[in-house]
């Protein structure tokens, strides 16, 4: 970490002064060995949600079931099962699960039937969903099924945010794309990031809200909050700052991971455009980059291995002291877990030694300790090792 100037010469003159040896900053403490640990043998996880109130670990599987994990244990039945209304396989299924705040309504985000995204609500009873409160919120024609996104949180405004990709095929092009692309099109909700507060309106299921950042642009759609990405199949808030960070996927070269940091502990990708399909990571792609597009903080290349970024947490858990502020993120296919960790000047990319098969997400527990989601091995805990 570089000191500034204004701090060097003062320092200086102290040392002159006095004697002393000039302050330096501190080297970041050294990574622990890190491993993974099983807490539950599930299959085809894609998402995982907590509740306020409730320690239970909530994940959904890909076939359209919402499991909760009680002290290591899978309780039966599953909290939600519409598993007749999902088309699932390849890159559709149930992909986003998220609780109200007051935990009192479960969001799902699946691909349905008619191959077309979802977003539907349930009212919790106790602790399962009533099917009979099933209510649409939002409903996303998908033109080809892949690059659907999938993520849902609740961001630190209390406000729902749902991750949508450009549309599916190739090149964000073709049927059901806008000219130039869904990612750059402000007339089109795929390759966004939207923000609703799912309470419904006089005429609508959801109402906008009026700070959103395309409200006032003529032809815009006003659920828009972030766009110019690819798919963005994970998203997430920093608990403390409030930061986004979202792990965007790439096509043919790149998979990146974006950063947009938050003002008081809000707003954090308000009207941030994060570059495709004109950009791929820090790649052209389409044209010229777009003037005001938002730089990734990490690229890497599919020459390495790299195909499907995972993007995950900030870890701010209090059993490895060490982690506390490093973002996690990994790749579905190159397997390596890694981190982003501050250096003063940006942020700097660590291996952090553990290897995972077939991860769709990470999950972030009630006590801030961050989970793993693997397909192929279940849900799996983050340790000192």
């Amino acid at each position: 970490m570089a000191l500034r100037a204004s701090t060097v010469v003062a320092a200086l003159v102290v040392s002159l002064v006095t004697g002393a040896p000039i302050a330096t900053a501190a080297e970041p403490a050294p990574l622990p060995t890190l491993s993974l640990t099983r807490v539950a043998a599930i299959g085809g996880l894609t998402a995982m949600a907590t509740r306020a109130g409730d320690r239970a670990l909530y994940v959904a599987d890909q076939e359209g079931r919402v499991w909760a994990v009680r002290k290591r244990q899978v309780v039966e039945p599953p909290v939600l099962d519409i598993a007749g209304d999902v088309t699932a396989g390849g890159e559709q299924g149930l992909l986003g699960i998220a609780f109200s705040p007051d935990g009192t309504r479960l969001y799902v985000h699946y691909t349905a039937s008619d191959e077309d995204g979802r977003v539907d609500e349930f009212t919790m009873r106790g602790r399962t969903a009533d099917l009979g409160s099933r209510r649409e919120v939002l409903a996303v024609e998908d033109p080809q099924p892949n690059h659907n996104g999938g993520q849902l949180a609740f961001g630190p405004d209390g406000l729902l945010y749902i991750a949508l990709g450009d549309g599916g095929a190739s090149n964000d092009e073709g049927p059901g794309h806008a000219r130039g692309g869904n990612g750059q099109s402000l007339e089109t909700l795929l390759g966004k990031i939207l923000r609703i507060d799912p309470t419904p309106s006089a005429d609508a299921p959801y109402t906008v809200p009026a700070d959103n950042p395309f409200v006032a642009t003529p032809d815009a759609m006003p659920e828009i909050w972030s766009y110019g990405l690819r798919n963005p199949w994970r998203f997430s808030f920093d608990a403390r700052t409030g930061d986004l960070w979202i792990g965007d996927v790439g096509q043919n070269a790149a998979e990146e991971v974006d950063f947009a940091p938050a003002v008081n502990g809000r707003d954090a990708g308000k009207g941030v455009n994060f570059g495709w399909n004109r950009l791929e990571g820090d790649l052209e792609f389409r044209g010229d980059a777009p003037p005001d597009a938002a730089a990734p903080v990490v690229t890497h290349s599919h020459d390495d291995g790299w195909r499907s970024v995972i993007g995950g947490y900030v870890y701010r858990g209090s059993r490895i002291k060490a982690l506390r502020g490093v973002y996690l993120y990994t790749d579905y296919y190159a397997g390596s877990v890694m981190g982003l960790r501050p250096d003063g000047t940006g942020f700097a990319s660590v291996d952090l030694g553990i290897e995972a098969s077939d991860v769709a997400a990470f999950g972030e527990g009630p006590d801030d300790e961050l989970y793993v989601l693997s397909q192929s091995d279940g849900l799996l805990r983050l340790v000192r090792g």
